[in-house]
């Protein structure tokens, strides 16, 4: 091999073991040998070796974002699929989301054939929510190597709130060959149950039953859907086959149990979870699990005696105490109830608990056992103060004494001033109430405390352009917009932007902005923002579309009926 076509990597090593050398003396200088030879057209010239040396160092000592980006350079410089590879892994240990994918795209364009790249990718997709992109990759994989089991990932997408259609019709288009056609086909039946189609899920599922009831997950599924489907004889029977396949699958246990409990067989479902805990550990998660198959069927008794051993350790999870709770409240031993909500500790549950435990006791009759419930824990909590004073004052709104509410927000905001929670509460309740001067001295008050608060920004922006107060649109569209670049992915944000736009006179440019607003939070008043600007652009067939949509979709839908009586032909 000739000194311009060396392989990378192996002058990196030389190059690596005569650095640990010293240099030989010399008092002249050396005529360079090099000077007259032909330009490098292939393998690693001076800059070449400088990036790679740099990222090889870097990652020595911990720099792996710097190393990461040195090999992907070299990578793209030489064409290396093993460059690519070494750029992907110092971005994972370095935690740097956005060259991890950079990295991990390249490596699968130089290496096409390798499993390892477009499996990263899958995940990463995944991680961000992109579900159609994580398929396409699990899809690929499947048409390089043959067959994949594509059931587990797609349960953790649907897990996760990935919607089914676009799945289910990413799959459908797929070419299946003979070998693939029974994992993609039960893929697709898990899709079509999770999309409503449960009668062509299960004659998917019957079919692959009669030509390959081995196929792993086959009876889990089929059970499953029919649990979803109302049919827990059948998941019994389906549960039970499957057992037969995999004797002791956890899940198709679990799934019996289920199918037991339904059909009120009590004493069989309680003696298949205590299987499940003498065979899979007995841990506090399996136990909270089944007790809540328990609940979620009424059944507090077996629930309970699954739950009360937790008590007795000193690490309880919390939401142990919340479920007992719960099941006490739903006996009507309030008493003992509060008991266990109380000693859920400060954490991710704490205020579920008092929430729980005050709303009890109101619906109860007994308001002032519960303000002073309330009270008790603001001093046995300061932390949880603010939250606790807005709590009961939601409590006070809902069962109708505001005098009360708005005597607790006073004093509240006035203990804790520069509590945000607070305040734009107070702010919101006055707006409700018809004093948009007291609302808007509160958001100006979190505007001065916090100019880059974008929920404040934006209430009072919106606020100034629904009043359709003409003075003020200039003032309002200027505090969206500013809303909008503290807070760019805010749906609530997106339908001001294109209601301020719409109070302006511009229905063109308010259209993309309610658009977007109502397919990213779908609420009855984006709703009647777009059917309005609809409506005003012409677009008569799609506004009486989304009209009928939102009514059907909103049990109690005020800005709705308002919309309509100012525009009754909508109607017609």
């Amino acid at each position: 091999m000739t000194r311009a076509h060396r392989h990378p990597l192996a002058v990196l090593g030389l190059a690596m073991m005569l650095g640990s050398c010293q240099t030989l003396p010399s008092d002249a200088p050396l005529a360079d040998p090099l000077a007259s030879a032909p330009p490098i057209t292939q393998g690693l010239d001076a800059r070449g070796l400088s990036t790679l040396l740099v990222a090889e160092l870097a990652g020595q000592r911990g720099d792996y974002q710097r190393a990461s980006r040195g090999y992907l350079e070299s990578a793209e410089r030489y064409a290396a699929a093993n460059l690519a590879e070494r750029a992907t892994l110092a971005a994972r240990f370095g935690e740097d989301s956005e060259q991890l994918e950079r990295a991990a795209r390249r490596w699968q364009q130089l290496a096409p054939g390798d499993t390892a790249p477009a499996r990263l990718l899958a995940d990463l997709a995944a991680q961000k929510g992109d579900w159609d992109e994580a398929l396409t990759r699990h899809l690929d994989i499947i048409e390089l190597h043959g067959s994949r089991d594509l059931v587990p990932f797609l349960e953790s997408a649907l897990e996760a709130g990935a919607p089914p259609a676009p799945l289910l019709a990413r799959l459908r288009d797929f070419p299946a060959t003979p070998q693939t056609r029974h994992d993609i086909e039960l893929a697709t039946a898990l899709l079509e149950a999770a999309n409503g189609l449960t009668t062509s899920a299960r004659q998917r599922l019957a079919r692959l039953a009669d030509e390959a009831p081995e196929q792993p997950g086959l009876w889990r599924i089929r059970a499953a859907v029919s649990l979803d489907a109302g049919a827990p004889d059948h998941a019994e029977t389906m549960a039970r086959r499957g057992l037969e396949h995999t004797p002791g699958d956890p899940r198709l246990i679990l799934l019996l149990a289920q199918a037991e409990i339904r059909q009120g067989n009590i004493t069989a479902a309680e003696a298949n979870t205590d299987a499940l805990l003498e065979d899979h550990g007995d841990s506090p998660d399996l136990r909270q699990a089944l007790a809540q198959l328990y609940l979620e069927e009424g059944h507090t008794s077996p629930a309970r005696r699954l739950l009360l051993p937790l008590t007795d350790d000193d690490a309880t999870p919390s939401t142990v105490f919340l479920m007992l709770g719960a099941i006490a409240e739903e006996e009507g031993e309030i008493d003992n109830a509060l008991l266990y909500y109380r000693q859920v500790p400060e954490g991710s549950n704490f205020l579920t608990a008092r929430a729980s435990a005050a709303r009890m006791l109101f619906e109860h009759d007994r308001a002032s056992d519960a303000r002073t419930f309330l009270r008790i824990e603001r001093l046995r909590h300061p932390g949880d103060a603010p939250a606790l004073f807005s709590l009961e004052a939601n409590l006070l709104d809902e069962t109708g004494a505001k005098a009360q509410a708005d005597a607790l927000l006073d004093q509240a905001v006035d203990a804790y001033p520069e509590n945000a929670q607070l305040r734009y509460q107070r702010a919101m309740r006055a707006f409700r109430h018809g004093d948009l001067a007291a609302m808007e001295r509160d958001l100006r008050t979190l505007i001065d405390q916090n100019p880059e608060n974008a929920d404040a920004l934006n209430a009072l922006g919106y606020t100034l352009a629904d009043m359709n107060i003409e003075d003020r649109l200039d003032e309002a569209r200027e505090l969206i917009e500013h809303a909008h670049e503290l807070a760019p992915n805010n749906p609530a944000i997106h339908d001001s932007m294109g209601w301020v736009r719409y109070r302006q006179g511009d229905p063109e440019a308010a259209l993309p902005w309610l658009e977007r607003a109502w397919s990213e939070m779908p609420d009855q008043e984006v709703a009647a923002h777009l059917i309005e600007v609809l409506w005003r652009l012409d677009h008569r067939d799609r506004a009486r579309e989304l009209l009928q949509q939102a009514r059907q979709r909103f049990e109690t839908h005020p800005r709705i009926d308002d919309l309509l009586e100012r525009l009754p032909e909508l109607a017609r």
